[in-house]
């Protein structure tokens, strides 16, 4: 083998090598932009306020193991999504500008919930989802606070997903609507 053929060899090599390794995007983003507020370790986490309730409310929170907090700001443009993904806790969102269309598609029916401005909703630990902005034009913003198992801050919270089946129909009618 030439010189040359052995450096393209190990140059393939190195190619198929990262393509491999690296993490692929199963449905990339579009338009989205997530900024980090704040993240704290908080270790194991036992909470419980029912000897100190404010009138009928009380917490009782408990985690097995260290556990983080955190706060992030997301962004998605005009005509924006996430991407199709999950999270290893859940995670509790408001939106605070414009307004998505929350596809959930661990439901075989895959139903697209609207959110605006002031709406509050939760994402379960595990379920896949993509929020889809509900304009073409105009940006939505929402925050984003989750309580999840330390080491799966940032990069590791979020779990790329295949786009399921049964969603692209409900999807690309809103695509077309917007």
């Amino acid at each position: 083998m030439t010189h040359k053929g052995i450096i393209t060899l190990c140059a393939t090599a190195a190619l198929a090598s990262a393509a491999i390794l690296s993490p692929a995007f199963a449905t990339a983003p579009q338009g989205l932009s997530v900024n980090g507020i704040v993240s704290g370790s908080f270790g194991k986490i036992s909470l419980n306020t029912s000897s100190h309730k404010t009138g009928d409310w009380g917490m009782i929170l408990k985690t097995l193991d260290d556990t983080d907090v955190g706060a992030d700001e997301v962004n998605l443009a005009g005509g924006g999504y996430t991407g199709w993904h999950s999270h290893p806790s859940a995670v509790f969102v408001t939106v605070t500008e414009g307004s998505i269309i929350w596809f959930d598609g661990s439901d075989p029916a895959c139903p697209g919930h609207h959110y605006g401005v002031g709406d509050s909703f939760i994402e379960d630990v595990a379920r896949i989802h993509n929020a889809v902005n509900a304009s073409a034009s105009a940006t939505a913003q929402f925050k984003a606070i989750h309580i999840n198992p330390t080491g799966t801050s940032g990069p590791n919270f979020v779990i790329d997903e295949n786009e399921p089946t049964n969603c692209a129909a409900q999807e690309n009618n809103i695509r077309h609507q917007r």
